[in-house]
């Protein structure tokens, strides 16, 4: 599997950028997709998470401005981010799990797309 992620880039506090990320290759109905963020030298946290019923999951940090979608003939998940903070500033991954009966089995990464929000 691989993962094509893209739409960083720099934009001012309150603004809005909308990250996308392109799935190829041997991708299951039931997989989850998923955005995590990173700071350097901090750890990878997860911003937001799609099942494949489209139940959607949240950081406290970004819920109410941050929406996480999926097209699942295109084999692609978005994250639509608005009311940036300066906070927000990380490079995004997206990310993909399989899970069977609850336990992840296999997990691929995109490469990262950069996000800058400045104040």
């Amino acid at each position: 599997v691989q993962l094509q992620a893209s739409g960083g880039g720099l934009v001012q506090t309150g603004g809005s950028l909308r990250l996308s990320c392109a799935a190829s290759g041997r991708i299951f109905t039931d997989d989850a997709m998923n955005w995590y963020r990173q700071v350097p030298g901090k750890q990878r946290d997860l911003v937001a998470a799609i099942t494949s019923g489209s139940t959607t999951t949240y950081a406290d940090s970004v819920e109410g401005r941050f929406t996480i979608s999926r097209d699942t003939a295109k084999n692609t998940v978005y994250l639509q981010m608005n009311s940036l903070k300066p906070e927000d500033t990380a490079i995004y991954y997206c990310n993909l799990k399989t899970r069977v009966l609850g336990i992840v089995t296999r997990e691929f990464w995109g490469q990262g797309t950069e996000v800058t929000v400045s104040s």
